[in-house]
């Protein structure tokens, strides 16, 4: 068995100060920092994901219904999409990051890739290529990316755990029903 960790979208826009804010996101930041510090070498690989947005489309909106549709955010080069700082002493052991969403909504790290000798790869068989059998998914946010992202590690037959104390969630009651529905799906939720 192999594990790897997977950091999800714990960029500036989704933590406080941002154009989508999530409450305790820089708490959830400094937190995977001092996760990976004291517990980074039980993993095979760490890899991060963001969301790198160029024109998602109807993704972005003037009047979002935050559901399909958000505030302009993440967008591609602008300090919003970069990571937050107390992130810093965990982006020393990310081996890759994988950008998504450049031009369509993107939730899932798996739906991301990152530059591999010159070729585009995806998550998955990033993972694959490594031997990853198992992972643990943090950051955010809980109802959204983390949520997809884990699913769709369910989804490639990983052993998926979610961290939840390293983990936000925009709202108490799509936070209760994506815990629901992860549970439902097969992945541990722990913390």
């Amino acid at each position: 068995m192999t594990r790897a960790l997977i950091i999800v979208d714990v960029q500036l826009d989704f933590c406080e100060g941002g154009s989508m804010a999530v409450e305790g996101g820089s708490d959830v930041a400094g937190g995977i920092t001092e996760h990976v510090i004291a517990h980074g070498q039980e993993y095979a690989a760490v890899v991060a994901t963001a969301d790198w947005h160029i024109d998602p489309g109807e993704h972005w909106s003037d009047q979002p219904d935050f559901v399909d549709s958000w505030p302009v955010h993440c967008e591609a080069g602008t300090a919003g999409a970069e990571f937050r700082p107390e992130l810093a002493g965990a982006l020393d052991h990310v081996q890759a990051v994988f950008r998504k969403g450049q031009y369509a909504a993107a939730y899932s790290g798996f739906e991301g890739s990152t530059e591999v000798h010159g070729e585009q790869i995806g998550l998955a068989e990033w993972l694959r290529e490594r031997d990853v059998t198992e992972v643990d998914v943090v950051g955010i946010a809980t109802d959204h990316c983390v949520r997809a992202t884990a699913l769709d590690a369910l989804a490639q037959e990983l052993d998926t755990t979610v961290l939840l104390h390293l983990t936000a969630g925009v709202a108490p009651e799509t936070t209760e029903a994506a815990l629901e529905e992860l549970r439902a799906a097969g992945a541990t939720l722990r913390g």
